[in-house]
């Protein structure tokens, strides 16, 4: 970030989104701020805790984590690099479960789901910071959406935060559930 763009953290270890950033500081802030909300909301808990519904729902804040990393590791992995997919997704039948990433946690401990999901914020991060010494925010992912268009790594990161906005709210009901733990 730049020089004069101040970063506050809340008590929480939230990083707050620059008020005088560049877009692409900005965007990417938002992105920041929701992923350690995320964190905030699934941490500390055990597998009774990531194995939580709220009925109707089959949602569970294991199998909430899990899709993260998927997600994550798809749009910045496969589409903003061009990679191919990788471990554990590369041997995933998605045609035999197209809900494999949630369905799936319930076999994995909390610790192995928020490391791989950490890994793929990891992977997610460089591989943003490698974008933006070679373009900006507009700049074209190499992989073509099912639309035909190639999204523009504004869009993978717009994407992104509304995806994290998403199940930061479904965690926080999740997460009241389990230990009635609240807040934003």
């Amino acid at each position: 970030m730049a020089d004069d763009v101040a970063v506050d953290v809340d008590e929480h270890g939230r990083p707050e989104p620059p008020f005088g950033g560049t877009e692409a500081e900005t965007l990417i802030g938002f992105l920041e701020y929701l992923r350690a909300t995320f964190a905030w909301k699934t941490g500390g808990l055990d597998a009774a805790g990531f194995s939580v519904t709220v009925p109707p729902s089959d949602m569970t804040l294991g199998g909430m984590v899990k899709h993260l990393a998927y997600v994550e590791d798809w749009w910045f992995g496969c589409f903003l690099l061009g990679a191919e997919p990788s471990p554990p997704w590369d041997t995933v039948d998605w045609n035999a479960d197209g809900d494999w990433d949630w369905h799936s946690a319930a076999d994995d401990t909390p610790e192995q789901v928020l490391a791989l999901w950490q890994a793929s914020v990891d992977r997610s991060r460089e591989a943003v910071a490698k974008a933006l010494t070679q373009g900006d925010m507009s700049q074209l992912a190499p992989r073509v959406h099912r639309t035909g268009r190639a999204p523009s790594l504004r869009w993978i990161v717009t994407h992104m935060i509304e995806e994290y906005a998403r199940h930061c709210g479904h965690a926080d009901l999740l997460r009241q559930a389990v230990d009635g733990s609240v807040g934003e």
